[in-house]
């Protein structure tokens, strides 16, 4: 019972994390009305999450290490919860920005020290409980957008929020007493953070995610709200969405057994290309089987990106510096989510689409560069 505990909290807390950023957008025209934002205002809505989990990601790993894993991790989904709770009941805009800014900041504290714990509870097989949890992270997150739109069209947007409420505090009911690490502050020598800088390949990923992941939240940010000026129902929004994480799912699946082997190149390359293609589809048409095949091919570039580039910044982190180069890998993916969609959020879409197409011939200049050195290396 003990080992449920110690797997199911932090998978819990993973599936909050993941799916807030999978209902948040089907929600997104819902906020809109209620509280009467441009698309400026609801651009501050996306980004107040996103720059709070940017930077949570980085305190998460320092003071993790620093006052012990499971401790840390508690007190993120805690604020997490007491975000979400103020968002749901929130009264005004700025009540609303006070809430993302909090459950953000604790989404990201606790981010990246779940694959830590889950680890920690099962040490002598990381590997089947790392792919557990992304296989349940990743298929729940597909299946969301589907049954939340229709609570949502009968209950309302707040009840997006309820649920992450709920879904915390069973994570803290889990995790409490659950006996795991007292002693986890072993004595290591301090970090060397000078040798980031002399890490050009690494830096060259971090371009290549802040690209990729840029396009891709602007999509899941803009696809919904251009969907409601057009009239389609939150229903079928959240089919959309759920067409997005299910491509994602079972891309990421079928890749499984490719990302270890000479094919990284062509999967990470693959990304921008498919990311750029989904824009372009959506812009030509607003039909709905078009829709499906934009969404079908954001999410199988989202596959493609998501865990090849993770896995290269693993690899070309320096000596030592794992962990903080994993914090930086969100932090980056984060970021290029903020600005881009700050940059393009009052845009008109057809000029969106010439940026993406550029922020995409960016991100293959960046895999081409960092494959290449890192196939002379």
């Amino acid at each position: 019972m003990s080992l449920f505990r110690a797997i199911a909290g932090p998978i819990a807390a993973s599936i909050a994390f993941v799916m807030e950023l999978t209902l948040v957008p089907l929600i997104l025209p819902a906020i809109q009305s209620h509280y009467d934002l441009s698309l400026g205002s609801m651009a501050w809505v996306f980004n107040a999450y996103g720059i709070a989990v940017a930077v949570g990601v980085i305190a998460g790993g320092w003071i993790g290490d620093a006052f012990g894993a499971k401790r840390i991790f508690g007190i993120g989904v805690l604020m997490f919860a007491l975000g979400a709770a103020i968002v749901a009941s929130s009264a005004s805009f700025e009540a609303l920005i006070a809430g993302r800014v909090l459950q953000g900041f604790g989404g990201g504290v606790f981010s990246p020290l779940v694959p830590l714990l889950l680890t920690k509870a099962l040490p002598l097989r990381p590997g089947k409980i790392l792919i557990i949890w992304g296989s349940v992270t990743g298929y729940v997150a597909a299946f969301a957008p589907f049954a939340a739109g229709q609570v949502v069209a009968f209950v309302g947007w707040q009840s997006v929020f309820v649920f992450f409420v709920v879904l915390s505090g069973a994570v803290l009911l889990l995790s409490a007493g659950n006996g795991a690490t007292q002693t986890e502050a072993a004595p290591r020598t301090t970090p060397n953070l000078f040798l980031l800088t002399k890490a050009r390949v690494l830096w060259l990923v971090f371009g290549y995610i802040f690209c990729t992941y840029g396009a891709i939240t602007f999509y899941l940010f803009r696809l919904p709200l251009l969907l409601a000026e057009t009239n389609y129902t939150v229903e079928t929004i959240g089919v959309v969405l759920a067409t997005i994480w299910m491509s994602f799912s079972i891309v990421g699946t079928l890749l499984r057994n490719w990302v270890d082997g000479s094919h990284i190149r062509s999967i990470v390359l693959a990304a921008p290309v498919l990311i750029a293609a989904s824009f372009l589809t959506a812009y030509l048409s607003s039909d709905a089987i078009w829709l499906m095949i934009s969404a079908i091919l954001i999410g199988a570039g989202f596959a493609c990106s998501n865990a090849p580039s993770t896995q290269l910044v693993l690899k070309f982190a320096p000596p030592g510096l794992s962990v903080i180069s994993a914090s930086l890998d969100i932090t980056f993916a984060r970021l290029g989510g903020v600005v881009t969609v700050a940059w393009l959020a009052q845009s008109d879409f057809s000029h969106s689409v010439l940026v993406i197409a550029g922020l995409s011939l960016a991100a293959v200049v960046f895999a081409m560069v960092f494959l290449r050195r890192s196939s002379e290396a």
